[in-house]
C-alpha cells in the first residue's frame, strides 16, 4: 500500500533545514516530498519522546495566582517575555486583564539564554498587594533552526535519514521477519535507534 505523504510546503516543522538534509543525503529535488515527510515526522517523534517543543514559537499561559512569586513556564528556553497581565474575577473571561509593567517581574534564567532548563517568571513582592486572581503571560520560547543545539540537529538528521532509507527500501533498521515484505528473516524495526535516544536524553523533560 502506498504511503500518503502530506507536508505543508510553507511551514516545515523541522529541526534542520531541508536543503542541508538533501545535501548530506546526496539527493535532489525529485526526493523533496519524501525528504520533507521524513524531516517533519522525525521532528514530531523527537518532540514526543522529549515531551516538549523545540522550535521557536509564541506561547500564552495563564496561572491561578495565590501569592506565589515564582511560577514555572511550560516551554523553555524563554527567548523573550512579551507581556504579563493581572486578571481579576470579573476579567477572567476577557482576553486580557491589567498589564503588569516589566519592573515587577523577571525571567530566570535570563531571556535569550540557551540554558536548557525550565524557565520561571519571578514577581516582585509588590505584586502581592495588587488585587488579582490569575496571571496571564505571553512569551517566546524555543530554538531557531539556525541556532539549534548540535545534539538536537544531529538527532533529527540521524532519525530522518534512518526513516528515509527505510522508505527507500535500503537495508537499514532491518531485522526479524515480516510476511510478504523483504527476504526471509527481515522486517522494519520501528523503534527509535539507540544512538538517537542517547543524543536526546539530556533534552527530555523530567516529569516528577
Amino acid at each position: 500500500m502506498e504511503t500518503k505523504i502530506e507536508v505543508n510546503e510553507k511551514q516545515l516543522h523541522t529541526l534542520i533545514p531541508l536543503e542541508e538534509f538533501k545535501a548530506i543525503m546526496g539527493i535532489d529535488d525529485r526526493e523533496d516530498k519524501l525528504a520533507r515527510f521524513c524531516l517533519v515526522t522525525s521532528t514530531f517523534t523527537i518532540e514526543q519522546f522529549c515531551k516538549r517543543r523545540f522550535l521557536r514559537k509564541r506561547y500564552f499561559e495563564r496561572f491561578e495566582f495565590y501569592g506565589d512569586l515564582v511560577l514555572f513556564l511550560k516551554e523553555y528556553p524563554v527567548k523573550k517575555m512579551l507581556a504579563a497581565f493581572l486578571m481579576r474575577n470579573e476579567e477572567l473571561g476577557m482576553r486580557n486583564g491589567e498589564i503588569l509593567e516589566p519592573d515587577y517581574y523577571r525571567v530566570v534564567p535570563d531571556c535569550g539564554s540557551n540554558v536548557d532548563v525550565p524557565s520561571a517568571i519571578e514577581f516582585s513582592p509588590a505584586v502581592k498587594r495588587l488585587r488579582c486572581n490569575a496571571v496571564k503571560v505571553i512569551y517566546v520560547a524555543g530554538y531557531s533552526i539556525e541556532k539549534m543545539p548540535g545534539d538536537l540537529a544531529a538527532a533529527c538528521l540521524e532519525l530522518a535519514s534512518w526513516n528515509f532509507n527505510r522508505y527507500k527500501g535500503r537495508r537499514i533498521g532491518l531485522t526479524g521477519n515480516v510476511k510478504g515484505n523483504g527476504k526471509e528473516g527481515e522486517h522494519f524495526e520501528t523503534a527509535m535507534p539507540e544512538n538517537v535516544r542517547g543524543l536526546l536524553e539530556p533534552y527530555r523533560r523530567k516529569v516528577i
